[in-house]
């Protein structure tokens, strides 16, 4: 499998779970008594993993058509990112263990990284 489809799988990926995971939120926690804070914090980690299941999407067109040095970096870093950010913050929701807490901004260095990464793969290219 190349990186293009690693790319176009994790984003798709990515998409399914935040349509499904969104609509638990919209429709679901509310039910199991989770406070407007913990369905806010969950709403938020919704957004963040579509926001990068669609770049990944993006990344995997570019990859089609070019190949930009660095990218890798790129798509492992937002993968990462958005299992520890959003992951972190579902299961924090949830009521998970607090040891969890740091792993969320963890997750968004990853995220930073990620974008860092791109802007200078795209410079580059």
């Amino acid at each position: 499998m190349n990186l293009a489809s690693i790319c176009a799988t994790a984003g798709a990926f990515f998409g399914l779970t935040a349509v499904i995971l969104g609509a638990l939120g919209a429709h679901g926690l509310a039910a199991r008594g989770l406070e407007a804070a913990q369905i806010s914090s969950w709403q938020t980690a919704v957004q963040y993993q579509m926001y990068h299941a669609l770049a990944l999407l993006l990344v995997s067109v570019w990859l089609r058509v070019a190949t930009p040095s660095g990218i890798s970096v790129v798509v492992a870093a937002w993968f990462l990112g958005a299992l520890l950010f959003s992951g972190s913050i579902y299961l924090l929701a949830l009521g998970g263990p607090r040891w969890l807490g740091p792993v969320t901004p963890i997750g968004g260095v990853f995220l930073i990284i990620g974008w860092g990464s791109l802007l200078v793969a795209a410079y580059r290219s």
